[in-house]
């Protein structure tokens, strides 16, 4: 054993948990750490604003199955943290940040960014504490990666005093060391009373929802449908868990099943604004719901349910198939096909248009036709993301990842350098909106100085058109305000920055500017004039 400074004790820490990047914008109080990390052989990844940092650390808990850590520094530099954090809770996905302090010695008296950080994080994490002394960093921070994967994930916050960093200490390993999270599985008796719902239901169906990311057999969702013939609607994260041409695999007719299905089995997806809190109306009042959830706190919640199950959706997608062996729904299937089949063909007119300027639909039809197996697709923004959502068909190990039920825009540029960093042999895309361009744009520095190859496709209509669609139809247009934009030339703001622009007004000139962006050694950004659509004219935003 020898004597290390705290910063060192940190990095060793993280790489026992397999940690090799770090996320971070500068700051005096986690210097330190940065100096740990470097003897370690951890990557520090610098951004140009902390909420990026905490995004790169949800991004690569997301693509890596492991947490995701940023480092950020004392006072606004775990302000502009928050949201990122708030966005991780919300959407379960375990990460830890790291923030400094100043010294203990000095606590109260008003030194440089001094602040209560650990009461401000308590709402939006799962655990926020400060390290008391150097003697015990190991011991928090393998306590947090236990807490941030335990259960329902979620981010942890570990605050860490400037003088605890600078202090000296002997680098031994705690005794305990790192373990597998613990996933539950589903009780026998619910199972059963599951499996015997399934077995005489007429019309089933399934919505799978993010959860599943954290499951150990993700696949078992093939293998389930292939047995079990129902509707899958699979949202979040569990995109792709089921081809797009599977025939159990369903994206324009979940309003019309949980109208019409006699059982509704619900994994990993609560009864939020998304299910329409469960209400009758859009759910079927006489359908039975099962719901299998990570976190038992949300069972039953919203409304009522027949069975509650808490578990890991994946280990009880193989419980219920075991106990089920095989079902088949043809006719139920074969209708709501039908159905699928006719909403997707209204989508066809203007995914094959030609028209100028290019219509949104065909905009994400071509980028989906430039996808290889591993690559990973990321929403950043608002209308045009969701029509990117129903139109860009994946398969894993392709990967989907928006911010989920906070709603955050801004997360792209975080959510693709760590995209990047993690399968740097596949290609990153934002599909972005161009509000949402604004929040985090300087980003796209960060990744050309880094050599981070990341495409950005941008659906410019110069609006936030998912609330100025709304607005007009509530208040009319002379009274439609903050809600317009202008035609902003985002290529060239990228080019500046020190990647490559492309300026797409033309359907002709789209298929060049993307096959460019694809193949570009730099940060790319292709922002396409897009022609206005009633894809998504019933849509609500709130």
């Amino acid at each position: 054993m020898t004597m290390v400074h705290g910063g060192r004790l940190v990095a060793q820490a993280l790489k026992r948990h397999g940690i090799d990047h770090v996320f971070t914008l500068c700051g005096g109080h986690i210097q330190a750490i940065y100096d740990g990390c470097l003897d370690e052989g951890i990557r520090v990844v610098d951004t140009r604003h902390e909420q990026t940092a905490g995004h790169c650390a949800d991004g690569y808990a997301r693509v890596t199955g492991k947490p995701g850590v940023c480092l950020v520094t004392a006072g606004p530099g775990i302000t502009d943290v928050v949201t990122a954090v708030a966005n991780a809770q919300r959407a379960g996905v375990p990460m830890l940040c790291i923030g400094g302090a100043g010294p203990k010695a000095l606590a109260d008296m008003g030194s440089l960014q001094d602040m209560d950080s650990v009461t401000l994080m308590r709402p939006v994490s799962k655990w926020s504490v400060q390290v008391p002394e150097i003697r015990r960093v190991k011991e928090y921070i393998d306590s947090a990666f236990r807490i941030a994967q335990s259960n329902l994930p979620g981010p942890v916050y570990l605050e860490m005093p400037l003088d605890l960093l600078m202090n000296w200490h002997e680098d031994e390993d705690p005794l305990t060391e790192p373990m597998p999270p613990a996933r539950p599985s589903g009780d026998p008796a619910s199972i059963e009373r599951a499996a015997t719902l399934l077995k005489q239901a007429e019309r089933p169906s399934f919505v799978i929802g993010a959860q599943l990311r954290w499951s150990e057999d993700r696949e078992i969702v093939r293998r389930f449908a292939d047995k079990v013939r129902a509707p899958f609607f699979l949202n979040g994260m569990a995109r792709g868990g089921l081809p797009f041409a599977h025939e159990c695999s369903f994206t324009r007719s979940r309003r019309q099943a949980l109208a019409e299905s006699d059982v509704i089995f619900v994994f990993g997806t609560p009864f939020d604004f998304r299910m329409d809190y469960g209400r009758p109306g859009t759910w079927n009042p006489n359908a039975k719901v099962v719901q299998i959830d990570l976190d038992g706190a949300e069972l039953g919640k919203n409304r009522a349910i027949d069975v509650g199950i808490h578990g890991d959706s994946g280990l009880v997608l193989k419980q219920l198939l075991d106990a089920v062996g095989q079902k088949d729904a043809t006719t139920w299937l074969t209708a709501l096909r039908a159905a699928e089949d006719k909403r997707r063909g209204k989508m066809k007119a203007e995914i094959e248009s030609d028209a100028d300027p290019p219509n949104p639909l065909r905009v994400c039809h071509e980028v989906g036709k430039r996808l290889g197996k591993n690559d990973v697709v990321i929403g950043d923004g608002g209308d045009f993301v969701a029509t990117a959502a129903y139109v860009i068909p994946l398969e894993w190990p392709q990967l989907w990842m928006d911010p989920g039920p906070l709603g955050t825009l801004g997360i792209g540029p975080g959510y693709a350098m760590a995209a990047a960093l993690a399968r740097p042999e596949a290609r990153t895309v934002i599909m972005y909106g161009d509000g949402s361009f604004g929040l985090n744009g300087m980003e796209f520095e960060a990744m050309a100085r880094q050599k981070l190859p990341v495409v950005a496709v941008i659906g410019n209509d110069a609006s936030w058109t998912q609330i100025r669609r709304g607005q007009v139809a509530m208040y009319g247009e002379d009274r439609a305000v903050a809600t317009k934009l202008d035609y902003t030339r985002y290529d060239q703001v990228v080019e500046a920055l020190g990647g490559k622009g492309f300026w797409v007004e033309r359907t002709a000139d789209l298929s060049p500017a993307l096959d460019a962006a694809f193949a570009a050694n730099v940060p790319a950004c292709v922002n396409v004039k897009i022609a206005s659509s009633d894809f998504r004219k019933d849509a609500i935003s709130v």
